[in-house]
């Protein structure tokens, strides 16, 4: 167990971020992680939300709430701390209680099984009209399309963040061959359940936008479904393993979602 390393800024008037180090990376991820369900666990008067990213967590707060709450509590500061006063700004307020907590809190690098969050197949129809750029990326690589369908399937994907879109899922794990820069002029259109790569990056379109990834393939999974709690397919700590399948099975398995309402 050690001691957690951290930084805290404001964010508007009614959030907090917190930085827990520079480098996208596991041990990073697997920290936010401990510290979200941490923080989850420990809820304060005012608290909304928790929003993640791949180095940071930001803390959202009702600021006329924690106002109205804390206020009779009065505080001062000590040691650079701030104690209770009611002259402090709910952001100093909701800073104490984070400190506190972080202050309090002790990390492990080890990630215990429950922890490491679910595998999930995504289905992907490579090439043709579902990945209309997957020649350009292997010509950009001098390599062969299907080397490109073996290295992409390859891999292990974590998923670090959603964002972007509502379930668009940001992944670690793409192939250092793969890495390919974005188009120099984004398409305006995207179809739903596109698999691009971005520079060193690769993700799937869970709604039809603009975008400029270069699209290898494409999943007849629905990744973010209104009606299902939580609506995102994918969240952060999940890993991703793409699985290559013919447009038969697409359009079959575009079909049975449809039938079932996804």
């Amino acid at each position: 167990m050690t001691k957690l390393a951290y930084t805290c800024h404001i964010l508007g008037d009614s959030a907090i971020v917190i930085r827990l180090g520079a480098d996208i990376d596991l041990s990073i991820l697997n920290r936010v992680r401990q510290l979200t369900a941490y923080l989850e666990n420990n809820r304060f008067e005012g608290f909304i939300e928790i929003v993640t990213a791949y180095t940071t967590i930001t803390i959202y707060y009702d600021s006329f709430q924690v106002h109205n709450h804390y206020s009779e509590k009065g505080t001062t500061r000590k040691n650079g701390r701030a104690s209770w006063t009611s002259t402090l700004l709910p952001y100093d307020i909701v800073l104490l209680h984070i400190q506190h907590l972080l202050d309090n809190f002790e990390h492990t690098n080890e990630v215990h099984s429950n922890e490491t969050g679910r595998t999930i197949e995504i289905p992907v129809c490579y090439g043709e009209d579902y990945g209309p750029d997957l020649e350009d990326v292997a010509a950009y690589h001098h390599v062969s399309k299907e080397e490109i369908v073996h290295l992409h399937t390859s891999q292990i994907y974590p998923v670090y963040m959603i964002g972007f879109a509502p379930g668009f899922p940001y992944l670690g794990g793409l192939d250092d061959q793969l890495a390919t820069p974005r188009k120099s002029v984004p398409r305006t259109s995207i179809p739903v359940g596109s698999v691009g790569i971005g520079g060193a990056q690769t993700g799937i379109y869970p709604f039809e936008t603009p975008g400029g990834w270069n699209l290898i393939g494409r999943t007849p999974l629905a990744l973010f479904r209104p009606e299902s709690d939580p609506p995102s397919l994918l969240k952060v700590g999940d890993h991703l393993r793409f699985v290559s399948i013919t447009a038969e099975q697409f359009q079959y398995e575009k079909e049975r979602n449809m039938r079932n309402g996804l």
